[in-house]
This record gives structure tokens, C-alpha cells and sequence, in this order.
């Protein structure tokens, strides 16, 4: 056990031969980044509209920052949560805790009351850092009233100038930096980030990961993507507090020595406007936020022509969405599958349309290995669906204060279970199948959403798609579609569309019952699709369809 209570399931031996097999840098994210900095000074480590910061200043603001925290009494193993939107801020952040070998813990701006709760008490979080109001909510009044419930916490920083009680983050910025001799050796085995996954138990969870994990397992997922690492120039519409989002810092800055765009928070017009002046080379995002993009008239009117490859996480995508995406944005797409909970899988730009329509593409054993098992845990041949389970040099070490979440989803052998179905075909490529929990059972039937999502989001004038589970007394489950549609485009009934389903080859057993419409489906903070608040909602749809403006 280190310094901050954490352990690593992982085997020790498995951990040392991918040392021996140099997957593993062995060196801290902070050291790595460093040496990045002392290499190219005058490059731009992150960019924002209208601003550039380059690795040097982003050295000195992390410098700075360190010696902040040390003279807070932030220490080795202490944990530094922060809710804050994506800025260069973050990355500061990060690599200053890093330097000190304590811990980061972000999670997304939107999570509310009881979520900050759960998550600052599951960590033992030591300082909390925040922007001082989203939407309308005064956070710093929200923190204050939750700090007599979290008894760990001793710093609130908020992001902007000091307030009664909390320390201001440009002050701390602009502090006195330390020398980098001042520093702490940090073993790269012990734990440096703390991922949010939120997963299907009612309470957010939170993985911890090493600096070798991060930057051998995660990182190396990246220079996959991009073999040229210096010229990676990654925007970000996730945000950094996610998991699809926890290896822009130490990935993109540490392991590659490339650059990261960021926006606020993720808006369309902006979105589009930035691809122009930031000249990404990938964009980072989940399927919803590429359909609103990919829908929108004023994409074909910007400079595209920086970008290589679509970059799609968090949630299985469809093959119209793919096709449209690739002709409007006019590069290649990568499908990545993966989740914080150490499993990644993905498309590489190799790989020819019809791969990436129907796969993921192959495991690579250097970054994550994958089995495909039974109930009982056993190894199913191909061609077979089951649940997939992963192991590799990106896992991480533990469920952070879960032993029950250890116990249920880790085995002795380090191998974690998705709970996600899927098949690797003969190619050895993997396909997904959905969830085992996302499946509706609508008088004793099993139907997928996600096969019935794709093939909404195949007609002309859908945009996006949620498939939802709604209670009834008599069948236990109906089915109920939620739609956006395109400017200007007719809303069908659910007459026409269940017609378009079967047009499509959806059998007659599995078309909706219900058909809901929205301006924009709600996004949960990682930016997917919130089926959470969609299924509370419709709980109450009754026994006739609607439509929810």
C-alpha cells in the first residue's frame, strides 16, 4: 500500500515485465513533461481562442503552482480534486500535483450536490478547486455548505481572484516557483490520477491510475493514433475532468510532446470556429457532439483541411453517422472503445471503411489486451458474444475506497469486467454488442437499443437517437425512442418511423412503442447522452406516445 491508501490488483510480475518490455517510461508524468519542456520551449502546449501557451510558460505556471501546494501542505499521496471547465488551468494542475507526487482527482463541471459529496469523500480529498459559479449555481456557497460533511478537506481554491474563506488560483499562479531541484523523486508505480467512472451503481466510482499506466498504457494509445507525436495537435470537445478526457495532460503534453486545443465548454458555432483558428489534427469528442457538428450549415463553410482523423468515444456509433462525419469533415474516423475502468480498444487509420463501420478494431496487446467470456468466466472461441473483459499496461491499480466494486468487477488475475457484450470475429476484430444492463425486456424479449438507435440515426432526417426502457405493468418494459431532427426537417409519427424500421430489417417484435422528440437530448457531463435523466422523465409516459419539446 503507498502513501495515498491506494493498492495495486494488478500482478507485480505483469507490472515488471512491461517495465522489462519498455511499455513502461518508469518516469513520473512530471518528469516526462519536463523534459518535453527543456526540448521544444517555444512550442504551444495548449491552445485556447485567441491565446497560445507554450511549454515553457507552461512549466513556470506548474512550477509556480507547486510551490503553492507545498506551502498549503499539500504532500505525497494527498489528494487534489477539481471541477473546473477545460483550460490551460488544468493542465497546470495536474502536472504541479503530479510533481509533488500527490494525486489529481477532476471531474466534469455539471455533476451536482449529492455527486461532488460522494466523490470528495470517496477520495479524502485534501483541496477542492472550482470555478466560482456554473449556470447558475454559486459553487463556492454549494462547497461551503458540503464542508462540514467532508471532513478531509482543509484547501478551497477557486479559479480566479481569492474569496472569504478560499484561496484564489491566479494568486497561487503567481507565487514563487520552485526549483526543480526542489522536487520529490516520484516512483512511477504509485498512483497519480484518479478517473471518474460512473457505470451503472447509483453513486459515481473512482479508478485509480499510475504514471505508468497513464502515460504507458493511455499514452501509448495516442502515439498509436500518431506516430509523429510532436505534430499531434488534439482538440478536445470532452471535458479534461472525464475519462476520454484524462490523457490530454499527461498523454498528449508527457508522453508525446504534442499540443491540446480546448473550449470552455462545447458549443457547435465555437466548436466549428476553433477547428478553423486552432487547426487541429484530431478531434476528441462522443457520437452526439459529431452529429450536432456534422448537422450544422456552417461546418462546410470553415477551413477543414488540418484535420486526419475523427477521434469517437464514450458510446457505440452508427455507420450513417460514420459516413457522414468522414464527407463533411473530410478526414478519417477512429471508433475508440474504452472506459475508465481500464479498457481500450480502437480503430486505426489503416483500417479500411468497412472495418470501422462494424468494429473497433483490434486489441493491441501493448496498451490492453481483451477476452471475450462466459457467465462462468470462461474463454469463448470467436465469432461467439459474451461479456468483454480487460487486462494490459493501461489498467489501473483499484477501485478507490470500493472493495465491493473491486470484488464484483476485478479478479485475482487483474483482468476487469465491462459488463459490455461484444464477438472478435475471426479477423480479431472486436465488435460490440451493447450492454447486459442496457438491455430491454419487453414481454420476456430481449431487444437492443443500440440496434435500434443506429437505425434511427440512418434516416435522412434524424440527427440524434436515445432507445429507453419504460416500466408497464403488463409486459414489464415497452420501448420508447427519443429523436432530435435536422433544421427544417419533418417530425414523423411513429407510424412512419416504425414503417422506416421495418423498411430497414428491424423485425415487427422489436419496433417502439413510444416516440419522443427533442430540440437537443440531454447531455450527462462527460458529454454522452444522459439516458439516466431520459428514463426519469419518460417513467410516467403512460400508455400513449408524446412529444417532450
Amino acid at each position: 500500500m503507498n502513501s495515498a491508501g491506494i493498492i495495486d490488483l494488478i500482478p507485480s510480475s505483469l507490472r515488471q515485465q512491461w517495465k522489462e518490455d519498455n511499455i513502461y517510461p518508469d518516469r513520473s508524468v512530471y518528469r516526462l513533461f519536463a523534459e518535453q519542456a527543456q526540448r521544444q520551449p517555444g512550442t504551444p502546449a495548449v491552445l485556447v481562442p485567441g491565446q497560445r501557451i507554450t511549454y515553457a510558460q507552461l512549466h513556470d505556471a506548474v512550477l509556480r503552482l507547486a510551490g503553492s501546494f507545498r506551502a498549503m501542505g499539500i504532500v505525497a499521496g494527498d489528494v487534489v480534486a477539481y471541477q473546473l471547465s477545460n483550460s490551460w488551468h488544468c493542465s497546470a494542475i495536474d502536472l504541479a500535483v503530479a510533481a509533488l507526487g500527490a494525486v489529481v482527482a477532476p471531474f466534469p463541471p455539471g455533476r451536482g450536490r449529492l455527486d461532488i459529496e460522494s466523490l470528495l469523500k470517496r477520495c479524502d480529498a485534501r483541496a477542492f478547486i472550482i470555478n466560482p459559479h456554473y449556470t447558475d449555481m454559486d459553487m463556492c456557497q454549494l462547497v461551503d455548505d458540503l464542508r462540514p460533511t467532508v471532513l478531509s478537506l482543509r484547501f478551497l481554491i477557486v479559479d480566479g481572484a481569492p474569496q472569504d474563506g478560499w484561496h484564489g488560483l491566479d494568486s497561487l499562479l503567481q507565487e514563487s516557483p520552485l526549483a526543480d531541484g526542489e522536487l520529490p523523486e516520484v516512483c512511477a508505480d504509485t498512483p497519480v490520477r484518479l478517473l471518474v467512472s460512473s457505470g451503472t451503481e447509483s453513486e459515481p466510482k473512482l479508478v485509480a491510475y499510475s504514471h505508468n499506466a497513464l502515460v504507458g498504457g493511455r499514452g501509448r494509445f495516442l502515439q498509436r493514433l500518431h506516430p509523429d507525436g510532436a505534430s499531434f495537435r488534439g482538440m478536445y470537445l470532452v471535458p479534461l475532468g472525464s475519462s476520454f478526457g484524462s490523457f490530454a495532460t499527461f498523454g498528449v503534453l508527457s508522453w508525446l510532446g504534442g499540443s491540446i486545443a480546448l473550449l470552455p465548454q462545447f458549443d457547435v458555432p465555437e466548436a466549428i470556429r476553433a477547428i478553423e483558428e486552432l487547426r487541429p489534427t484530431h478531434l476528441l469528442g462522443v457520437p452526439t457532439m459529431f452529429q450536432r457538428i456534422a448537422a450544422h450549415p456552417t461546418l462546410a463553410t470553415v477551413d477543414k483541411s488540418s484535420l486526419r482523423a475523427i477521434v469517437s468515444g464514450g458510446s457505440v456509433i452508427d455507420q450513417t453517422t460514420i459516413q457522414r462525419c468522414v464527407e463533411v469533415f473530410g478526414c478519417r474516423f477512429v471508433s475508440l472503445y474504452g472506459s475508465a475502468d481500464g479498457v481500450n480498444c480502437h480503430n486505426t487509420l489503416d483500417d479500411p471503411p468497412e472495418v470501422v463501420f462494424k468494429s473497433v478494431g483490434r486489441p493491441n496487446p501493448s496498451v490492453c489486451e481483451i477476452r471475450i467470456v462466459d457467465n462462468e468466466s470462461n474463454v469463448l472461441p470467436s465469432g461467439t458474444c459474451g461479456e468483454i473483459v480487460a487486462r494490459g499496461p493501461l489498467s489501473p491499480m483499484q477501485y478507490v475506497n470500493a472493495p465491493e466494486l473491486d470484488a464484483k468487477y476485478r479478479d485475482k488475475e487483474g483482468w476487469v469486467h465491462t459488463g459490455d457484450l461484444g464477438y472478435l470475429d475471426a479477423q480479431g476484430y472486436l465488435i460490440l454488442a451493447g450492454r447486459k444492463k442496457d438491455i430491454i425486456v419487453r414481454g420476456g424479449a430481449n431487444i437492443s437499443p443500440v440496434q435500434i438507435e443506429n437505425i434511427a440515426t440512418s434516416h435522412p432526417g434524424i440527427v440524434e437517437s436515445a432507445c429507453i426502457a419504460v416500466p408497464d405493468a403488463d409486459l414489464g418494459q415497452r420501448v420508447c425512442i427519443c429523436l432530435t431532427v435536422k433544421e427544417g426537417s419533418p417530425r414523423p409519427s411513429l407510424e412512419e418511423l416504425n414503417l422506416y424500421f421495418c423498411q430497414q430489417g428491424l423485425e415487427t417484435s422489436k419496433l417502439p412503442d413510444y416516440l419522443c422528440f427533442y430540440r437537443n437530448l440531454p447531455l450527462s457531463p462527460a458529454g454522452k447522452v444522459d439516458k439516466k435523466r431520459l428514463a426519469a422523465e419518460l417513467e410516467f409516459v403512460g400508455s400513449v406516445a408524446g412529444t417532450l419539446a
